[in-house]
């Protein structure tokens, strides 16, 4: 074992005194000192050396490892920059800097639409709320007044991560933005709780709009995406009435929609359902968008009077509060607004298709 050592050594320093550069240095240093060296291989037999022999054997393999690492540091001083690996392409610094682009970025059509709607309800006196977009059964369905054999609540039709056949109440990928509102009546009975002056419930008028990102396993065409935005609206208080909500779309239709003829919009209510809302109506608005359109109406979403069972399920009484709900497609409305044929191209992320937005 001692004769091996020797060659070793003789062996190392000989190569050591060829290697001219750096990657020859790297070279040697792997091949003598690394994990799966010659070293470690001879420190591998150490097992096998008779046990009176192995103190002696194992100090001789230490000094040689310190040797050969100061002998390697030693040719590192000897080579000076030859023994510095090039850490990449030589730059000339005295060359002209590169010329940055002019052009700046900008918000995605999406967040900006998101934006601007949230500005156009926030001088209405809403106020942003978000929630979680896993979500659980509950809120999602149950405490929208949505029953159990439903067929929204088919697992076909939703994201579930756990398997509804074994949970109670399982937790999904929300399918709409209504669960803030639930989670938002739920907050603001437990604040009221306890409070000088609440009355059934609430020590207030609620009034909240939630934009945000939904998932339904649809699939994918120029108008339908298994992830798109939606944004709702909420507004709780004593006497709260139809005429209430058709004024709120009107403001928010006059404020945000400007026909480019200066033709104002319309608002029309069509009867619905919605277990959530009672009465409930489908709100769609008439306006020419661009010049070269014709005036038509465009569906936006869904609204009503929210059903005094969603009131008593967050433990508010509806004999004291009542109030309305709407809710409607970001999607949808950039598309209507910009004249986007393929909701595809919102997604894609196209910088020749983002430019012209």
């Amino acid at each position: 074992m001692m004769e091996q050592i020797e060659q070793l050594g003789s062996a190392a320093r000989a190569e050591l005194t060829a290697a001219s550069d750096a990657a020859a240095l790297e070279a040697w240093r792997l091949a003598f000192l690394g994990n799966s060296g010659r070293l470690k291989g001879l420190l591998a037999g150490l097992k096998d050396v008779p046990k009176d022999q192995k103190p002696a054997v194992g100090a001789r393999l230490n000094a040689l490892k310190a040797e050969l690492e100061e002998a390697m540091g030693a040719r590192k001083t000897e080579l000076g920059d030859a023994a510095v690996a090039p850490s990449g392409p030589m730059i000339d610094v005295t060359e002209p800097g590169l010329q940055f682009s002019q052009e700046l970025g900008r918000r995605h059509i999406l967040m900006r639409v998101r934006e601007e709607l949230v500005e156009v309800f926030a001088r209405m006196g809403f106020v942003t709320a978000e929630g979680p977009e896993l979500e659980d059964d509950q809120h999602n369905f149950a405490k929208l007044n949505i029953p159990a054999d439903h067929p929204a609540r088919d697992p076909i039709d939703n994201f579930y991560i756990d398997d509804p056949a074994k949970k109670q109440s399982p937790r999904m990928l929300r399918s709409q933005t209504s669960t803030v509102q639930i989670r938002v009546m739920e907050a603001a009975v437990a604040a009221a709780r306890g409070r000088e002056g609440a009355e059934g419930g609430l020590a207030g008028p609620i009034r909240i709009i939630a934009p945000g990102r939904v998932y339904r396993p649809d699939a994918v065409d120029a108008t339908h995406s298994f992830m798109f935005h939606q944004i709702e609206g909420l507004y709780l208080d004593r006497g709260v009435s139809m005429a209430d909500l058709k004024t709120t779309l009107f403001q928010f239709a006059r404020a945000y929609f400007a026909g480019a003829d200066g033709e104002g919009p319309q608002i029309r209510l069509r009867p619905s359902f919605f277990p959530f809302t009672e009465p409930s109506a489908e709100f769609d608005l008439r306006i020419r968008l661009r010049p070269d359109q014709p005036v038509r109406w465009m569906e936006l979403g869904g609204c009503g009077m929210v059903h005094p069972n969603v009131l008593r399920d967050c433990g508010i009484d509806p004999q004291v509060w009542n109030g309305f709900a709407f809710g409607f497609g970001i999607e949808r409305l950039a598309m209507g607004k910009y004249g986007i044929p393929d909701i595809r191209m919102l997604f894609e992320n196209d910088l020749r298709f983002l430019r012209q937005i």
